[in-house]
């Protein structure tokens, strides 16, 4: 029997979506070399939060970059690593931290990376309403712990000592809790418009012991992106009280050998 012209075109359509997805998955599959590594920090914390995961990234011959989140409007925030990311000379690794997750999520898709690395981290689909999302699950204790100082917010002293740097020995949270950079209640009401953890291989650090985002919402993000995941038991701020397990994994997206 003869095909039409429509029908042939529709079978072609057809298999052609078939071989893109399937190159999509194999390229899932196969971890891309990459030298390069930009970290983003999120709310509470500047880019020197990622000191100790820098040091063992430098000390396995990775090019590593923190960029310097302004924490004033997604938008900004994006723009902020994406510029960096720019810069990189080829591929790299993008890896966010709390908050920053809705940044790695978005600026993710530049041509540049090539695996995602999220830390205890946010990571919505696009256009969700992650605040909707994190609301049902129980709420974690830091978020009573937020003040604002007009549109300006910060964690107070208590909540960030024991809600969100809880393993870190006291006289260090302390000093991280004298840095913090405030944040703008603008970027709270952020979206993101597009998921790049459906288009590029990512991992997944789970806080076990975390009072900043419920751990079990880290671990329904983790499973939902199909992510490589490990269980970190740490306070938030994992990529300090265990920056071996943290640079581990990043170095295993990286292409290298954990």
């Amino acid at each position: 029997m003869l095909m039409s012209r429509r029908a042939f075109s529709v079978l072609l359509a057809g298999s052609a979506a078939s071989l893109i997805s399937r190159r999509g998955m194999a390229a899932m599959g196969a971890a891309t070399k990459a030298r390069n590594v930009v970290l983003v920090h999120g709310l509470f914390a500047d880019g020197s939060c990622w000191t100790e995961v820098i040091a063992r990234l430098q000390a396995a011959g990775l090019n590593a970059t923190a960029v310097q989140n302004p924490l004033t409007t997604l938008p900004e925030a994006v723009d902020s690593a994406q510029r960096v990311l720019a810069r990189q000379d080829g591929p790299t690794v993008l890896v966010g931290h709390s908050f920053s997750g809705m940044i790695v999520t978005e600026a993710g898709v530049h041509p540049n990376v090539s695996a995602l690395v999220y830390v205890a981290a946010r990571a919505p689909d696009a256009g969700e309403d992650y605040t909707a999302l994190a609301k049902t699950y129980p709420t974690p204790p830091a978020t009573a712990g937020i003040v604002f100082d007009g549109d300006e917010g910060r964690l107070s002293e208590e909540a960030f000592l024991r809600d969100f740097a809880g393993d870190l020995p006291e006289a260090k949270a302390k000093v991280l809790y004298a840095v913090q950079e405030p944040f703008q209640k603008a970027l709270l009401t952020g979206k993101t418009t597009q998921a790049a953890w459906r288009s590029r291989p990512s991992y997944y650090a789970v806080s076990t012991e975390d009072r900043t985002i419920n751990p079990d919402l880290q671990r329904f993000m983790a499973k939902r992106m199909e992510a490589r995941t490990i269980e970190v038991k740490a306070s938030h701020l994992a990529l300090i009280s265990h920056p071996d397990e943290i640079a581990g994994l990043i170095a295993e997206a990286a292409g290298g050998a954990r």
